[in-house]
């Protein structure tokens, strides 16, 4: 069995160690100010991608694959990289303390990873602008929030799934005809039976492999400048976690393969034209199916708050902010107080304009 990888990088003048520096190829070191920079960066285009069939197969080289040490989440199920000393960690994706011990999780190596571009202090300050707008939220979690808590960068597993797809269609073109002038003016849908081919080469269908947060934040996200992605190195997580994949390659490859079916058909009624389309039946042939596992940089809060879990997110290279929120009852009350005291003040002086008072 392969042993666990550790990986660290200790610095050569003090002995501390050194963490990766956001925005910058290059590690620092916190206690002595010492800087490393990052060597053999290598441009989007180095990244390659591996063969899907393979790797169902179970015949991806023993090289592809890593064991990593991690906690779990008793409570959300992730499951985070930690050191070997480390037995007990409150999670960064729910905030409940984990006490279980130290597990392993076998899985594919990541073949990118797309480098923090925002330092904690930027992060910090796009989620307090947002909880900011946050109106009906209690200001007991705002001040809760904003105690000075750090925010924890977290590496979130993705897959990108390339291919190749060639579909055989059957359906009916639909033309729109009018007939007749003003009220006796009746339209009708004259359809034809048609059937052809369409093809799309389709590239980098990225599919999220964590059930740690809801896929409803991590969509809102996006866009991921994927084209900044880099040869997956160590180097770029230090001082950072990363998640352990928990959706399997196989549940992420039928997730892009509903993505695909989607755009084939809007092709296919593109291709039928006119103007309506019936689309009877589509036969899809999928080729040359290659993937990566890659992680994507999250900034992550979770707040315990009144007995309940929060979590804010934040994009680690735009500053986009998703995250849970409770509603203040009080502030929902006054509020509708407000506006009915408006509602009738307005109401009297309408009133009192109208001679009725």
């Amino acid at each position: 069995m392969t042993a666990p990888e550790e990986h660290r990088f200790p610095c050569d003048a003090c002995g501390s160690d050194l963490r990766y520096a956001p925005g910058a190829d290059r590690l620092v070191c916190d206690h002595c100010g010492n800087e490393h920079e990052i060597a053999g960066a290598a441009p989007w285009g180095g990244i390659h991608e591996l063969d899907f069939r393979a790797a169902v197969e179970a015949r991806l080289p023993e090289t592809e694959i890593e064991e990593t040490r991690v906690l779990s989440c008793p409570n959300c199920g992730a499951q985070v990289e930690f050191a070997e000393e480390v037995h007990a960690k409150e999670c960064p994706f729910c905030a409940t303390p984990v006490v279980t011990g130290t597990g392993t999780h076998r899985h594919i190596k990541p073949r990118g990873v797309l480098p923090f571009a925002l330092d904690e202090r930027q992060a910090r300050e796009a989620m307090t602008g947002w909880l900011g707008r946050l109106w009906f939220a209690p200001n007991g979690l705002q001040a809760y929030a904003r105690k000075g808590r750090t925010l924890e960068g977290i590496y979130v597993p993705y897959w990108t799934f390339d291919a190749k797809t060639r579909s055989e269609y059957s359906g009916e073109r639909g033309t729109v005809h009018s007939h007749g002038h003003g009220k006796d003016r009746r339209t009708e849908v004259r359809w034809r039976r048609v059937s052809g081919r369409v093809a799309r080469a389709f590239d980098d269908i990225l599919v999220l492999a964590s059930r740690s947060l809801p896929k409803r934040f991590t969509d809102a996200l996006e866009p991921w400048d994927l084209m900044g992605l880099e040869p997956y190195r160590p180097e770029f997580l230090a001082g950072f976690r990363a998640e352990g994949y928990q959706v399997e390659l196989l549940d992420g490859y039928d997730e892009a393969r509903a993505y695909m079916d989607g755009i084939i058909l809007r092709d296919v009624r593109f291709d039928i034209g006119g103007d309506r389309q019936r689309v009877h039946e589509v036969r899809t042939e999928v080729s040359d199916v290659t993937f990566k596992h890659v992680l994507l940089p999250v900034w992550m809060a979770a707040y315990k708050f009144r007995g309940q879990s929060y979590r804010f997110v934040v994009n680690g290279r735009t500053g986009r902010v998703q995250g849970e929120r409770p509603w203040s009852g009080w502030k929902i009350f006054f509020a509708i107080l407000a506006a009915l005291v408006v509602a009738a003040v307005a109401g009297y002086f309408y009133a009192l304009s109208e001679g009725r008072v």
